[in-house]
């Protein structure tokens, strides 16, 4: 009998899960040259930051979590320095606005549901403002962590998800809305 029970049992154990869902699997976010810019003053968003440690330089990449509520980093992360004016990256609306879990966070509604969220921030603007590319949403806090440097701004992105019946929004590399996402290449052959 107990024989039985284990021949029963070890493949039922054994047997692989389903795959982890794929982060970003919908269409490819398609945004207009020009309508977002870098969410950190003293960036004159022409390309990237090269000098480690500069204002704007990629701390941590964006690395997707394989699933809703999988390990990843949702977003990346940004050197500054206490006291840095945080800039809405485009126009849209502020949907929130407040101290979560000890940090101040800022988060955008664009366009197409394009939303982009900016920590630790000291709060300047109110949930239901009206901001514009540029404007400055509140100032940079120290204490992210993790963050090499004096202070990091975590800057996220999320669109809706291409599932209706997930009803949350994925993630997607902020980098993507200034053209600096992962390149991919497509064949020239008709």
């Amino acid at each position: 009998m107990l024989v039985l029970a284990v021949l029963v049992l070890v493949p039922l154990v054994l047997a692989p899960g389903p795959p982890p869902a794929a982060a970003a699997s919908g269409p490819p976010l398609v945004v207009p040259v020009g309508a977002y810019a870098w969410p950190l003053a003293g960036v004159d968003g022409t390309a990237a930051p090269e000098r480690a440690g500069a204002v704007g330089t990629a701390t941590r990449l964006f690395d997707p979590p394989p699933h809703y509520y999988g390990r990843g980093h949702r977003g990346v992360d940004l050197a500054g320095h206490p006291g840095l004016t945080v800039l809405a990256a485009g126009g849209g609306t502020v949907v929130f606005a407040a101290r979560l879990a000890g940090r101040g966070v800022v988060s955008v509604e664009h366009d197409a549901g394009l939303r982009t969220t900016y920590e630790p921030v000291t709060v300047a603007v109110a949930p239901g403002a009206v901001v514009r590319r540029g404007d400055p949403l509140g100032a940079l806090e120290p204490g992210h962590r993790g963050c090499p440097v004096a202070a990091c701004l975590h800057w996220g992105l999320r669109q809706p998800s291409p599932d209706p019946a997930a009803g949350a929004l994925e993630y997607l590399d902020p980098l993507l809305l200034l053209g600096l996402g992962p390149v991919r290449l497509l064949p020239t052959d008709p």
